[in-house]
């Protein structure tokens, strides 16, 4: 079984966006990213994108970002070109991972780029691992997790930091809780998408089912 090993680098990524429907033509207005390497922060990426339209208030009054600041910002091309570069061929991870992905793909569509396609989710595996957590939003978890809140939630860079933490934390969490030796990016996209009511003995099963396989260094971000 080929895996990606957690030592690999990952992105994690955050947009904060003018609505939530890319399909409707909301756009993205913030990009914040972290490149993780060995359960460490080693680079970061932020920009705040001009969509070419106003803003309303109540997208300013939650994130922060105001009209006068995107009229200030580069324009989506020249920031995804860059963001692109950022990311090269990592695997990518968000919190509710399906937002981002899909506001990511649309950017890249309008301008004929390639889509990526591996997505990690924070939310997806918290949802199988902490089964009594009042709600999944990134505030909720962090804090009852006990992890650092590092910034303003709603602030691309800042929930991009926070989720990689979760990421983190998730990992040693499987390890302390089922025995894994490793964790991989395959599992992590596996482990969200298990029976939520079974979860706990298709993760014993498949701990000690790795603890007798080699892990290999693959995957990429078109995986």
């Amino acid at each position: 079984m080929n895996q990606f090993s957690q030592t690999e680098p990952i992105v994690v990524l955050d947009f904060e966006t003018t609505g939530l429907y890319p399909d409707n033509g909301d756009r993205v207005i913030e990009i914040g990213a972290v490149l993780l390497r060995n359960q460490e922060i080693v680079d970061r990426f932020q920009s705040l994108v001009n969509p070419g339209f106003f803003v309303n208030r109540e997208i300013e009054n939650i994130t922060g970002i105001t009209n006068a600041m995107l009229g200030e910002a580069p324009p989506a091309l020249e920031v995804m070109e860059k963001f692109l570069k950022f990311i090269d061929t990592h695997p990518l991870v968000a919190h509710n991972a399906s937002f981002d992905r899909s506001f990511l793909e649309t950017e890249l569509g309008h301008f004929g780029k390639k889509r990526p396609l591996n997505f990690g989710c924070t939310l997806r595996v918290a949802r199988r691992l902490y089964p009594d957590v009042m709600n999944y939003k990134l505030e909720t978890l962090m804090r009852y997790k006990n992890l650092s809140v590092n910034g303003q939630f709603h602030r691309a860079l800042a929930d991009a930091g926070m989720a990689a933490q979760l990421w983190v934390k998730l990992i040693e969490d499987l390890k302390e809780q089922f025995g894994f030796e490793h964790v991989s990016f395959d599992l992590m996209k596996r482990i969200g998408k298990m029976n939520k009511d079974n979860v706990s003995a298709l993760l014993q099963k498949e701990a000690e089912e790795l603890r007798t396989q080699k892990v290999d260094t693959t995957g990429n971000l078109f995986g």
